[in-house]
């Protein structure tokens, strides 16, 4: 039997959602008011997929399966995830913080400064110790975006950005992925601030985490020595541009990390507001016909391909996922 759904929104879920559908035989439509992928949160993201580091706040199964996510993106958009690993670092002064990411977290060793060293060689002497991570990986998130989008292209889908969107007449299925948009009850915005520098002088090959104990932030390097530095936790509605403070906070993080970043131009600023529910955990809602994939969080690409697997077990088997779907009576 022929299935056909509508996808409302192509952030790094609806995308996702879309090229599974597709690739399960599901004729998909894909619309997103927007006539680019620029300007949502997915193309703010920092785009680390780092299971273990979120278990310093998210639920175990957030980790459990993320882990699924890693090799998820290898397959669908082969070469562009980097394992790496992570590193987790801390000033001489805020050891006390590492000891407490330990604790909370799992799937670390603890390097030594010398250790240290050998994995990036542009922090040696800088840091006492650190810890690592090496099941960890990253990926360029708008290059992400485009290859899934490239990907609903090959699979025949249905793509519609700008304009007026279809009414949802006609299709067996909706499935909105349109994050803070979408008029789910217990929504609420996180503001995540990034800077994007090019830092001829540093060579960082993987993802370096700052913790500090106000404003934790995370390096991820990019192409050419350009860097993204990001903070992903602030409990803010403001979807305006990044503030001066913000921004002299994350320059001057960027520079406790290595001084060379104090010679880097800035090429960028931005900011997103990602939706979470009380719990933060994301959810596959379903009320009927209609469902809904939300609530990522601070977790859009390291969950966005879970969800979608869940969202098709559901729609073409009945299958439901006990760690995210939900059924409710609720409209929106």
């Amino acid at each position: 039997m022929s299935v056909d759904i509508l996808i409302r929104g192509a952030g790094v879920a609806g995308l996702a959602a879309a090229f599974v559908l597709a690739k399960r035989g599901v004729r998909v439509t894909l619309y997103d008011k927007s006539e680019r992928l620029d300007g949502n949160a997915s193309w703010y993201a920092g785009g680390m997929l780092a299971p273990f580091c979120e278990g310093e706040t998210a639920e175990e199964r957030v980790q459990r399966r993320g882990i699924e996510a890693i090799d998820w993106w290898d397959r669908a958009l082969p070469g562009l995830v980097q394992r790496r690993g992570s590193l987790i670092i801390a000033a001489p002064r805020d050891q006390g913080e590492l000891s407490r990411f330990a604790r909370q977290t799992s799937g670390h060793c603890l390097v030594d400064a010398a250790e240290l060293a050998e994995l990036e060689a542009d922090l040696t002497g800088r840091f006492p110790q650190a810890l690592f991570i090496a099941e960890e990986a990253h990926l360029a998130p708008r290059a992400a975006l485009a290859g899934l989008l490239e990907q609903a292209r090959n699979h025949g889908i249905d793509i519609r950005l700008g304009g007026d969107g279809p009414s949802g007449d006609g299709f067996d299925y909706e499935l909105d992925a349109t994050g803070l948009a979408c008029p789910l009850p217990g929504l609420r915005p996180v503001r995540g601030e990034m800077a994007v520098l090019h830092a001829p002088d540093v060579h960082l090959t993987r993802v370096v985490r700052f913790l500090h104990p106000r404003i934790p932030i995370y390096i991820v390097p990019r192409k050419d020595q350009h860097y993204m530095v990001g903070a992903t936790m602030i409990e803010s509605g403001h979807d305006g541009p990044i503030t001066a403070r913000s921004l002299m906070e994350l320059l001057n993080a960027a520079y406790c990390v290595n001084p060379a970043f104090g010679e880097a131009t800035l090429i960028e600023t931005g900011t997103g507001l990602r939706p979470a529910f009380p719990d933060n955990l994301p959810r596959v809602i379903r009320c009927g016909n209609r469902l809904a994939i939300n609530g990522l969080y601070r977790h859009g690409f390291l969950l966005a391909p879970v969800l979608a697997e869940a969202a098709a077990d559901l729609i073409l088997n009945g299958r439901t996922d006990k760690d995210f779907i939900h059924e409710t009576d609720c409209e929106w």
